[in-house]
């Protein structure tokens, strides 16, 4: 059985507007994703080098994978959204958010350290 068949066997449809919504935010997920793909590859193939041998492709790496996990989140989490408003339940939180702000904050924070102390 395919998944919508399996989403539409439980609750009633929810007002169109909030479906399209949802809709909408996976659609701001999958942006997010693109963007840490962007940037994991401009770093790894524009960036100078670092002041630490290899941490340019840790870091491109890192963000590359954050992207890969956002975008394989982004489906759950609609999907997860839809069943809940189907059957009238509070929305699920995003769990994956913390960890992506935190993440990209601190992987951030730490080119910057490192292209500070290369050009020192």
């Amino acid at each position: 059985m395919s998944w919508p068949t399996r989403l539409r066997e439980s609750g009633e449809d929810p007002d169109p507007r909030f479906s399209f919504a949802n809709e909408r935010t996976f659609l701001a997920w999958i942006r997010t994703a693109l963007a840490l793909l962007a940037g994991g590859i401009g770093l790894e193939a524009f960036a100078p080098p670092l002041a630490i041998p290899g941490a340019r492709q840790v870091i491109a790496a890192l963000l590359v994978l954050a992207g890969v996990t956002t975008s394989a989140l982004a489906f759950r989490r609609w999907l997860r959204s839809e069943a809940a408003m189907r059957d009238h339940r509070p929305l699920p939180p995003p769990r994956v958010a913390p960890w992506l702000s935190y993440g990209v904050a601190v992987l951030a924070l730490a080119v910057f350290v490192l292209v500070m102390v290369a050009n020192l």
